[in-house]
């Protein structure tokens, strides 16, 4: 089982930008997607952005243009930096290690986003 610990939330203002921090347990050159997904009080989960083990990115259309996942192969480590930030990003932030399609993988435990003037 993989093991993934998630830093680098906390409370900014709206406008404001954090990076979030994903270390994973063990090497990630060979895991088919690395992503990012958020939870929100009193909604589901929701996806926010992948990246392939080839490079290809994808995030959902309410941050495109804002936010931006990176993976570091060598530091075994995923990174979501998020610019221009509104209340409605306000979410616990979790890293997902999906090693196929044909699992959901491994979560790390959320770290707390908040923006808030």
């Amino acid at each position: 089982q993989v093991q993934l610990v998630e830093s680098g939330g906390g409370l900014v203002q709206p406008g404001g930008s954090l990076r979030l921090l994903c270390t994973v347990s063990r090497n990630i050159a060979t895991i088919w997607t690395m992503g990012w997904y958020r939870q929100a009080p009193g909604k589901q989960r929701e996806y926010v952005a992948t990246m392939t083990a080839t490079a290809v990115r994808n995030y959902t259309d309410s941050v495109k243009g804002r936010f931006t996942i990176s993976r570091d192969n060598y530091r075994n480590t995923v990174s979501l930096q998020m610019n221009n930030l509104k209340p409605e990003d306000t979410a616990v932030y979790y890293c997902n290690s999906r090693p196929s399609p044909f699992t959901l993988g491994d979560w790390g435990q959320g770290t707390q986003v908040t923006v808030s003037s």
